[in-house]
């Protein structure tokens, strides 16, 4: 491919060569299982750098789903573009950490959240571990923010400097969503700030639920991840009616049917077809695999359980409200609490059917 040469202000120079090979782009087959993030990890890029390449609104993706890893680009557009950015601004980066968030990036860059977001191309505050962020950009794109933007945000930074953060002591019967609920944070927001790679708390243990600041950012990272995900493809009224309609249903092993018994995997089956879902027969896992997380969960939205009579995922439910949910343990189909000291220990995550 052949560039036209572009003239630069300020007697800018770019180099004599501007031949390159086209390069294709690389993809992807979403399997079984997969996020953004660890497809990230394995095709050595960001999540950022999907969502851009892929054009994606929400980090939602489906089995079999193909995603350009890479950008068929040349190596000339980037160097012009490299080139031109150095005779107009310094641009310096930033490689998320965890526990990081765009305010606490913005605030000790001494930059605005809306500048930041504006260079990095981000429509929505969520970021994750090893993204690469610019967080300095002189003169044009700083003084293009509008007045009111820069001034709403200033308030916001003023307030995360000002505020320390809240630390809180588990107690008996405590889960991160219980937390979560009480200080208006996700629970992946918890488990970044703490550093947690479960959902597993102790009683005793100190938690830092963050700033101010941290928690509105957390509020709007999961509106905003959450916007593409309101519809779903069954009758959620239909669903709940169903499965109440089951309370009391005897247990059985491999049970998916209400005359002879349910276990959890085959209730879920039974109802969700029930009410418009066409979903296979699976285990636990099975459907564990099959659904993406949710940090606000939804009337007839998954809950899964780890390590309750096997190791890893084991049991699941369906989300009814108020914290709780209806599954078939062990004595039939029942309702319980996530309050509740046993499932709270086990609690895994919500999600929902892709």
């Amino acid at each position: 491919m052949k560039k036209t040469l572009i003239s630069l202000s300020a007697g800018a120079v770019i180099a004599t060569a501007f031949t390159a090979t086209t390069a294709d782009a690389a993809t992807y087959t979403v399997q079984k299982g997969d996020s953004l993030w660890s497809i990230a990890q394995k095709n050595k890029t960001t999540v950022t750098q999907l969502l851009d390449i892929n054009k994606l609104s929400s980090s939602i993706i489906f089995p079999n789903q193909k995603l350009e890893t890479t950008k068929a680009t040349t190596n000339t557009a980037t160097t012009e573009k490299k080139t031109t950015s150095t005779t107009t601004s310094k641009a310096t980066t930033y490689k998320v950490k965890s526990g990081d968030s765009l305010s606490k990036i913005a605030s000790a860059h001494g930059i605005s959240l809306s500048n930041l977001m504006k260079w990095n191309d981000l429509d929505s505050t969520l970021i994750y571990p090893n993204d690469v962020l610019t967080v300095s950009n002189s003169s044009s794109a700083s003084t293009s923010t509008s007045t009111t933007t820069d001034t709403k945000t200033a308030t916001t930074e003023t307030a995360s400097k000002t505020t320390s953060a809240t630390k809180y002591t588990v107690k008996s019967g405590d889960s991160l969503w219980k937390i979560g609920q009480k200080y208006s944070v996700s629970i992946t927001e918890l488990k970044k700030q703490n550093n947690l790679s479960s959902d597993i708390i102790r009683v005793g243990q100190v938690l830092s639920i963050g700033t101010t600041a941290t928690k509105t950012e957390s509020a709007s990272s999961s509106s905003a991840s959450e916007t593409a995900s309101k519809t779903v493809d069954y009758d959620v009224t239909k669903l709940l009616e169903q499965a109440k309609s089951y309370l009391g249903t005897s247990y059985l092993f491999g049970g998916s049917n209400p005359s002879a018994g349910f276990d959890c995997s085959g209730f879920i089956y039974h109802t969700y077809n029930k009410a418009g879902k066409e979903i296979s027969r699976l285990s636990s896992d099975g459907y564990y695999n099959r659904s993406y997380y949710v940090n606000t969960p939804q009337l007839g939205d998954l809950v899964f359980f780890e390590n309750t009579y096997r190791k890893g995922i084991s049991h699941l439910g369906i989300y009814v409200g108020d914290n709780s949910f209806i599954h078939a343990g062990s004595s039939g189909v029942q309702i319980s609490s996530l309050d509740n000291s046993y499932w709270s220990s086990h609690f895994e995550g919500f999600k929902r059917f892709y």
